[in-house]
């Protein structure tokens, strides 16, 4: 008499995680709006940004981008982790590198690291402003405005304009704004489960999702 063995295979199924976009936005947004005020000549103290750069706009912002990685969303993963990444390094700079620059170039000298460093995110920016034409129209917004304030606000620090540099601060509490209805219609339409807050279609797919 033949004995049968039968394997039986165990699947494990890892339970989805909730969407980590409004939070990416929400820590972004206040960040930015901080320091954005600050640009503007809004704010009496300068360094009200600073703590929350460490602990909302970097630490939670960065989480988010490590939950979309779970979430497999490419776009969210890079965008939040990076913006983390910026928050956390002009924070870093901010106390370790700026209060060592003087003598009496040192008011340039710290304009033209902030130039350099927002010339460079912007470069980033601007390929993520053209795919996240294919998340939704709020998205899309978000770095539409955040491509401007970059850009501004390095055309300013480069040339040393205090008016251009202010406008810049300006159109970075847009950008927040903007940022923060986004995060709240992704934390409305998740909790209901439909649309409530509109955030726009995409203004295109890539091929490979077009049927």
């Amino acid at each position: 008499m033949a004995v049968e063995t039968v394997a039986h295979k165990t699947e494990v199924v890892v339970p989805s995680v909730a969407d980590p976009a409004p939070l990416g936005l929400a820590a972004f947004a206040l960040t930015t709006f901080l320091l954005s005020a600050s640009n503007a000549k809004l704010t009496d103290g300068p360094d009200a940004w600073l703590g929350f750069a460490f602990a909302y706009g970097g630490l939670a912002q960065l989480l988010a981008g490590m939950w979309e990685f779970r979430n497999r969303n490419v776009f969210g993963a890079t965008a939040f982790s990076t913006y983390g990444g910026f928050w956390i390094g002009l924070g870093l700079w901010a106390l370790l590198v700026a209060p060592h620059i003087s003598g009496a170039t040192a008011s340039a000298q710290v304009e033209s690291d902030l130039g350099w460093i927002l010339l460079a995110f912007s470069i980033f920016n601007t390929y993520m402003l053209l795919w996240s034409a294919t998340v939704n129209g709020a998205v899309f917004m978000v770095f539409l405005t955040l491509e401007a304030t970059e850009v501004i606000l390095w055309i300013g620090f480069f040339s040393g304009s205090e008016g251009v540099i202010k406008l810049g601060g300006w159109v970075g509490i847009i950008t927040a704004i903007v940022a923060w209805y986004a995060s709240a219609a992704g934390v409305i339409n998740g909790m209901a489960a439909r649309p409530v807050l509109p955030v726009g279609k995409p203004f295109w797919r890539p091929a490979s999702q077009v049927r």
